[in-house]
């Protein structure tokens, strides 16, 4: 009797937990809900109509939020005016642009300098704001 007591409730965990793996068919798992969304529509979605079939989505609607972007500037860039202190230790910020590198004794938070460099938009770093840019040269303006 006591056996009966353990292998009933193991045997219903089971079937439990092989219900929780159901397949479409052989080795394919079945979708458990809604598919992530994992990038921005195409320019031919479409949005249901409750009416009838799908019509294309108005292209205002593609539009990333903030309007339109320009692209970093190309080659070597010349900025001027006051660095400013980031939100993260040793992070320096000129006119939105995070400075990367550079003489640190020129390069102070509250001084008004000129650097020249580029930008690295994909450049990976620690101070979670500006757009990075390589410092080459600087100079107290």
């Amino acid at each position: 009797m006591r056996t009966l007591r353990l292998v009933v409730p193991a045997l219903l965990v089971c079937a439990a937990l092989s219900a929780c793996g159901e397949t479409d068919g052989p080795g394919t798992p079945a979708p458990s809900g809604p598919s992530p969304a994992t990038g921005q529509p195409s320019p031919s979605a479409t949005v249901p109509s409750p009416s009838g079939p799908a019509t294309p989505a108005p292209s205002s609607t593609l539009k990333p939020p903030g309007g339109p972007t320009l692209p970093p500037p190309v080659g070597a860039t010349e900025l001027t005016g006051t660095i400013t202190r980031g939100v993260e230790p040793n992070c320096l910020l000129l006119d939105g642009y995070l400075l990367i590198g550079g003489p640190r004794d020129v390069l102070t938070a509250g001084a008004r300098v000129t650097v020249t460099g580029r930008v690295e938009p994909g450049m990976m770093t620690t101070c979670q704001q500006g757009t990075p840019f390589v410092v080459e040269g600087a100079h107290p303006s």
